[in-house]
């Protein structure tokens, strides 16, 4: 069936000899052996009996002998067909396993590849396509990211060849396989401009056929790449065949598909990340990744060096840096903490590979690059992330490289025009749209430094003025600003003390995460935390889970619609300028031009004096009419952790009236007006509240944004804040959970009085959370983002509470001042569902409350009825080593009954705890003995008792007969303490625990304790026993009937006279 083992095994990888042996191939090489272990010395038909049985054992055997005939596949040219037969033949999971490991060689070993081996993944790579296999296109993906640009070795131009050769011979599958055609076409049109010497003709020539026919054929699948195919397509436009198709594309676009109405189509579709990530391999993206995470600014030269001799150090490698610059503006979007950090910021990275860029061409398109989105800059689609890196670099660059700003400068005022000028308008709008955002977003205080720079010449200065002149007007009379030099040796160092106005990084929340989609699930990739993700085609399985809800979410929200009202009446009742403006939004259905409408409307309601409150209820119930639709509609994106969906879904007009509230300052009378409206809505469409809140979370428009929705709750007539919070959140937790979940870590932080500790809230978390919600709860409170209990919240919910005397006693007050809290939403939780209840004490356990404040709660949980906090505190406690207060509200309960709570922890402690658990069993019962009959009498009127010896002699009773071994009951403290409470039993009691009691030994085999303990021991007995005869003293009767009641026996526990306590008791002896 396949060749006999040889001596030494073929090798994978290539490694150096200070290097270890790979993981990988180690899993491979297990694989191998245990395949020819099986197949030694059989025929090929024994062979093949002996794997089918083998395959059928379990899973381990299916992966060891898949990844064994995969390793043939890749080191043994001669038994390939033979194994790629065997494999196809035996597998059980469609070769998705065998995908998997092949997708991690080409992800993360690709270059440690031997030749021979990489030419063996081309050629298996070719057979899944040949034979259709369900994920062949994921192989394909990661082959194509391994192709880097501006690379023209001969294993470079190799692998391109040869993957095209694939795709041309399997046409009709790849032109099935629409993200693949997209990716496709973005790779070999990136990789056309390097390909341009005469030795690669040929190639070129056939990179030229598939493109073009793919990007007439299939032109719908290639406008998801968006503006991003445009760049391209300019990079290759005078190439006779693209030419033709430029020419097509911008005269007559419906010749290649009805749907594509031109350029500015294309030119208004964000690109997803995926293709930008797609031209870096994925040891670029790692070294990129950790420059821009890991290296502070001011030591990054050495790595960048490292970067530029590994990758830019050929003339032909020039053209790399386009994408590397596309890769940090629009995939890298750091997270606060690294923006506030002294991480190398990303600007000085784009700076530095402008300054070392040696070629005309290539500076020119590394600029039009880093200025790209801006051009068509939709804030509502696009994120100031993006265009962020661009205004940075002239700005930090004016002292240290004021070459690089004028040029930066000079390249935006000429590409507004000259980029496309049929499309110039739009194009300055962009821009233009573009400084707004920049200074609302406060990433600049102000652009005046930078148009004003008196280092610019007159020319340039004067262009400035004429092409932006809104932002030249009347900030030229600011004073100057002293910049110190900086160093030569650092590219695009800022100044060491910089007095320009203050550049606050930008307030951006969650981090952007993304892997590439194409990569199946098991392949490693380089750490991508920060790498947000975009809109994919492949939706996770964990995903799915999310999408199930949508049929009943929409239901739910089926009852937020409103009948059809007659507007005429309410549209008589506004002025001319509101009415022709609500008349607007009800005649169009374009979001576009219902939020610049909307936008009117609302500076029309500032400016008109005549605004009252039968106008405001009028025009309130017009818009709810007209944005009812919004209300309904899923508000959530199901890709929630793409920052972009999030834009995109505040992108109605709904969240044009929250903008204006949130820019109108507080102190402008006009924002009562606003709040009003919202008021009068809120009336008539009470999912007005959650949509508030959801818009200032998703905007994050400043770090105390909910002050907004804090003034807008005051504005609603009988309304606190705290029950219109919980309202609104009601709705939303039954609208869209998902949501919900989402809104829960800022209303904890921003509402912490009302929502730290509110059992109503918790029990809407609670009912409603799967296990994935809970675990990104938990997540959140584990890194300090959420806090949903906090001690100084216990207090006041102490007067909430009820407060009768066993339970609010002063000890355990005294000992525990925040357990109020935990005690009232347990208390409030015993009713919940079990999951409920489980889910509420895992987040209980995530914020690791010490367990004396959760304590006082156990006396009042009965079993059976309350097993789910007896569970969870059985486990809080085995996490604890015991103390004198969790002893005695463990030994406080009833050791008759049926509940296994008390013997399961005083086990668990006499196994891993037994010298603290003998010490504390110990001051239990030397309390209860020593104490005067009056002070026990007086503490259990008070509600200050603890456990009385009958409740500890039942619970150690029960203990005993558990136990395998005695060791415990040896230990010279119990020894000692039980030998002292048999002296003062009864008659009825010593009965009832002689099987305990039995277990003292003789003090003299202890052997734990030191003689002088024994003889004081045994000389205590000796005078206790006289004195008990020697008194006369009368022995009280007893029964069982009477031991049944534990206070009764407690009373009737005999106590030795006074003078010969002192004696008798432990205190001051060398146990203590």
């Amino acid at each position: 069936m396949m060749a006999e083992t040889t001596a030494s095994s073929p090798k994978l990888f290539v490694f150096s000899t200070v290097e270890p042996k790979d993981e990988l191939e180690e899993r491979f090489e297990k694989g191998y052996q245990f395949l020819t272990s099986i197949t030694k010395g059989l025929s090929e038909r024994e062979a093949n009996d002996a794997l089918n049985t083998s395959i059928c054992r379990g899973i381990q055997q299916h992966e060891d002998i898949s990844l064994g005939l995969v390793y043939i596949i890749l080191t043994e040219p001669q038994n390939t067909q033979r194994s790629y037969r065997d494999l196809t033949l035996l597998t059980r999971d469609g070769l998705n396993l065998v995908m998997t490991f092949l997708n991690r060689v080409i992800i993360e070993k690709y270059t440690k590849l031997l030749d021979a081996a990489r030419i063996q993944v081309l050629w298996f790579s070719k057979e899944l396509v040949r034979n259709q296999v369900i994920g062949a296109e994921s192989v394909c993906n990661a082959l194509l990211r391994q192709i880097a640009g501006g690379d023209i070795s001969p294993k470079n131009i190799w692998l391109a060849e040869t993957l095209l050769e694939i795709f041309l011979e399997f046409k009709p599958w790849f032109e099935k396989q629409s993200t693949l055609v997209a990716i496709v076409v973005y790779t070999y049109l990136r990789l056309l401009v390097d390909h341009g010497s005469l030795k690669l003709a040929a190639f070129r020539q056939k990179e030229v056929d598939l493109c073009c026919s793919l990007l007439r054929d299939k032109i719908l699948d290639c406008l998801a790449i968006g503006r991003d195919l445009v760049r391209l397509l300019q990079d290759v436009a005078r190439i006779p065949e693209f030419e033709k198709l430029w020419k097509e594309m911008m005269q007559t676009p419906a010749t290649l598909h009805p749907q594509f109405s031109g350029v500015h189509q294309l030119m208004s579709i964000r690109t997803p990340r995926k293709y930008l990530i797609s031209r870096l391999t994925p040891d670029m993206e790692a070294k990129i990744y950790f420059l821009l995470t890991k290296v502070r600014f001011g030591q990054q030269k050495r790595y960048q060096d490292w970067f530029q001799r590994q990758y830019l150090a050929t003339p032909e490698s020039q053209s790399l840096r386009c994408d590397l610059i596309r890769f940090i503006c629009s995939v890298v979007h750091p997270p606060n903490e690294i923006l506030c950090s002294d991480i190398i910021p990303r600007w000085a990275v784009i700076g530095w590979l402008l300054t070392t860029c040696t070629s005309n061409v290539a500076a020119s398109n590394a600029k039009l690059a880093l200025f790209y989105d801006w051009f068509f800059f939709d804030p509502e689609r696009d994120s100031i992330m993006n265009i962020e890196p661009a205004i940075l670099v002239m700005y930090h660059s004016m002292r240290p490289h004021p070459a690089i700003t004028a040029t930066l400068l000079d390249f935006l005022c000429r590409i507004m025009v000259n980029f496309f000028p049929p499309l110039s308008s739009q194009v300055r709008q962009g821009v233009y749209t573009s400084l707004k955002q920049i200074l609302e977003k406060k990433v600049l205080s102000s652009i005046s430094p930078l148009f004003d720079n008196p280092k610019l010449d007159k020319d340039l200065k004067g262009m400035i003025r004429t092409s932006f002149a809104e932002f030249c007007s009347l900030e030229s009379e600011l004073p100057q600003y002293t910049l110190s030099a900086a160093k030569p040796d650092d590219m695009l160092l800022p100044p060491a003390d910089p007095v320009l106005p203050s550049v606050p990084p930008i307030c951006k929340i969650e981090n952007d995460t993304e892997s590439l989609p194409v990569i199946p699930d098991g392949v490693t990739l380089p750490p991508t935390a920060m790498f947000s993700d975009d809109d994919e085609d492949d939706i996770p399985l964990g995903k799915l889970k999310k999408q199930e809800p949508k049929v009943c979410k929409q239901n739910t929200k089926e009852k937020a619609k409103q009948d059809d009202v007659d507007l005429s009446p309410y549209l008589e009742q506004l002025d001319f300028e509101l009415k022709e403006a609500v008349l607007q939004i009800q005649g169009t259905r374009d979001s576009e031009q219902q939020c610049e409408v909307m936008d009117k409307l609302i500076e029309t309601l500032i400016k008109d004096d005549d605004f009252d409150a039968d106008m405001s209820a009028a025009l309130a119930t017009c818009l709810c009419q007209l944005l009812n639709e919004q209300f309904t509609n899923q508000l959530f994106p199901e890709e929630y952790e793409d920052e972009e969906a999030i834009e995109d879904s505040i992108g109605t007009s709904l969240f044009v009236i929250f903008r204006n509230l949130c820019q109108t300052p507080e102190e402008d009378p006009s924002r009562q007006q606003i709040l009003q409206l919202l008021g009068d809505m809120h009336q008539r469409q009470p999912r007005l509240g959650y949509h508030l809140l959801y818009f200032l979370k998703a905007n994050k428009i400043c770090e105390d944004n909910m002050t907004h929705y804090k003034d807008f709750c005051k504005s609603l007539d009988g309304k606190d804040l705290a029950g219109c919070l919980l309202s609104d959140l009601q709705l939303c937790q039954e609208d869209d959970v998902h949501l919900f979940c989402y809104l829960i870590p800022d209303i904890y932080c921003q509402f912490a009085s009302i929502a730290v500790g509110n059992p109503e809230l918790l029990n809407l978390i609670v009912s409603c959370v799967d296990g994935v919600q809970l675990q990104e709860l938990v997540c959140h409170v584990m890194q300090g983002n959420l806090v949903m209990f906090r001690k100084d919240s216990f207090l006041s919910v102490l007067s909430k509470g009820s407060a009768r005397s066993d339970e609010l006693d002063a000890r355990r007050v005294r000992i525990c001042t925040c357990s109020p809290c935990v005690r009232l939403i347990a208390d409030a939780s015993l009713e919940w569902e079990t999951f409920e209840q489980y889910c509420l004490w895992t987040l209980i356990s995530a914020h690791t409350i010490p367990v004396d404040y959760i304590l006082p709660i156990l006396p009042k949980l009965e079993f059976p009825q309350h097993a789910e906090p007896l569970t969870s505190l059985l486990l809080i406690l085995k996490q604890n080593c015991p103390s004198e207060e969790s002893l005695s509200c463990v030994l406080r309960r009833d050791g008759r009954s049926a509940d296994p709570f008390a013997l399961s922890i005083l086990r668990y402690w006499s196994q891993e705890h037994e010298d603290k658990l003998a010490e504390l069993v110990t001051m239990q019962l030397t309390r209860q003995t020593t104490t005067p009959r009056k002070q026990r009498l007086r503490d259990k009127q008070q509600g200050k008792s603890g456990p009385g010896v009958v409740q500890i002699l039942y619970h150690l009773e029960q203990l005993r007969k558990t136990l395998k071994s005695t060791s415990f009951f040896s230990h010279y403290l119990v020894q000692h303490s039980l030998q002292q409470v048999q002296l003062t039993c009864t008659d009825g009691q010593k009965a009832k625990f002689s099987d305990l009691f039995s277990l003292m030994e003789d003090i003299d085999d202890v052997g734990m304790k030191p003689s002088s303990s024994t003889r004081s021991l045994r000389g205590t007995a000796r005078t206790t026993k006289t004195s008990m005869q020697s008194g006369g003293r009368s022995k009280v009767k007893s029964s069982e009937k009477d031991s049944d009641s534990e206070s009764s026996d407690d009373e009737e526990i005999m106590k030795p006279k006074s003078k010969k306590r002192k004696k008798a008791s432990l205190v001051g002896s060398d146990s203590d």
